[in-house]
């Protein structure tokens, strides 16, 4: 059986070539696509609020559930390529981004304090801009190292917190 494998997307600066944050993503769905990771559902786009708070403009946030024969490792490259082509440079943590590309989860691995990607994502419990996208995708989900429900990692998330999903913003290929 195929392990469900989960990607968090993320942006919030409008691209030079492809326009608005959901653009951009969108692209980044149908590169990953061309790169042979196979798309098999996309969540709603939702807009977030700056996790830390600030004053950069907000995130469109959506989380894609894909089918590959690559490893997490060699996953997680093509996911850093396809951000490094459509222009992701890394200075600062929590900066502004053209394309954030997540690595969520990998069926039930964890994979803890060695070379990259931890796995589950270490902070994607923190977040409810991954949570609520992955909830629509994979509401009976738990968590492959705590055993926790997507339901309850929702009600602990830290208070403050502004999601909204996008009406009518599903991706389509």
């Amino acid at each position: 059986m195929l392990d469900d494998i989960y990607v968090g997307l993320g942006a919030n600066l409008t691209h030079p070539v492809f326009g608005s944050p959901q653009q951009t993503l969108e692209q980044a769905l149908r590169i990953l696509a061309a790169r042979g990771v196979g798309i098999k559902a996309a969540s709603s786009w939702y807009e977030s609020e700056p996790v830390p708070r600030s004053d950069q403009p907000w995130f469109i946030n959506g989380v894609a559930k894909v089918e590959t024969a690559l490893d997490p490792v060699a996953l997680l490259q093509v996911l850093n390529d396809v951000e490094a082509e459509l222009g992701r440079t890394r200075l600062v943590r929590n900066e502004p981004r053209l394309v954030d590309l997540d690595l969520l989860a990998y069926g039930s691995q964890v994979r803890e304090n060695g070379p990259p990607p931890n796995l589950p994502h270490p902070r994607m419990t923190e977040r409810g801009f991954v949570l609520l996208p992955l909830k629509e995708l994979a509401p009976s989900w738990r968590h492959p190292k705590t055993g926790k429900s997507i339901n309850d990692l929702l009600d602990a998330l830290p208070p403050g917190q502004v999601t909204r999903r996008l009406h009518n913003s599903t991706w389509q290929p």
